[in-house]
């Protein structure tokens, strides 16, 4: 890792940490200097791969497996990385389901599932970490959101609304917390290629085919550097903003 680093001395909480997006941010983080815990669900030989990872570039990590959508295992994420690390001043929520169903089959449990683990695992993360944040007059919160949030998308209108529910939530944090020193900012990932998850389904189908004007998908280190930037000092005079890292693909 480099000498000067711009996050050192600070510790980020990245949920869904274990692949794709959020493996990437955390890795552009840990080269920052900031320490990282990893939260999945119940993926434990992937966080421990991402753990060895971010050790490997020499930085400072650990893993703690944890249900977003569940009060209790919330603040135990959370007293993990007090306990580990003293503080928290980053919170990525990543976590996500994008499963696939058409809307007039969709029943109650598949819609409750999906927009529980988007809308309500950010809901208890941010209300776990703002304490601490506010004690410190410092924080980071950053939603991932989603561009079917904007264009709509075919079965998926879960996805969609959850998605949208963090860009409500993205200002109503950043207006209520700028006087504490805490930035909110919702991040809107476009096509991004490589191998999905399985509860990722397919490449999201959108109106109008969907192609990105820059004419490839994107990398999940596309969007793990605009997280980078609104983490750094330098990024604390942006707040409230939803900023689409999609190659043209959404343009507000």
């Amino acid at each position: 890792m480099a000498d000067s680093r711009l996050l050192d001395g600070q510790v980020a909480i990245v949920t869904g940490g274990v692949r794709r997006i959020g493996k990437a941010i955390a890795l552009s983080l840990a080269r920052e200097g900031a320490a990282i815990v990893i939260n999945a669900k119940s993926s434990r030989d992937e966080a421990e791969a991402a753990v060895r990872d971010i050790e490997a570039i020499g930085g400072r990590a650990i893993f703690h497996l944890a249900d977003v959508t569940d009060e209790e295992a919330v603040a135990g994420l959370v007293s993990a990385a007090i306990e580990a690390f003293g503080r928290i001043d980053i919170l990525v929520n990543n976590a996500a389901i994008r499963r696939e169903v058409p809307f007039t089959e969709m029943s109650l449990s598949e819609w409750r599932e999906i927009t529980s683990v988007i809308l309500e695992g950010a809901f208890l993360g941010s209300r776990a970490v703002l304490p601490h944040m506010v004690r410190s007059r410092h924080g980071r919160i950053i939603n991932i959101g989603g561009v079917s949030a904007n264009t709509g998308a075919y079965n998926r209108a879960h996805v969609a609304t959850a998605k949208s529910g963090l860009t409500g939530l993205t200002r109503a944090l950043a207006v209520e917390f700028a006087e504490q020193g805490v930035t909110v900012n919702c991040v809107v990932p476009g096509k991004i290629g490589g191998k999905r998850s399985v509860t990722s389904g397919h490449s999201v189908s959108l109106p109008g085919g969907g192609q990105p004007l820059v004419g490839h998908e994107g990398a999940p280190e596309d969007v793990a550097e605009v997280v980078r930037t609104l983490c750094l000092p330098t990024g604390g005079f942006i707040t409230g903003q939803t900023i689409h890292v999609s190659g043209g693909l959404y343009m507000p």
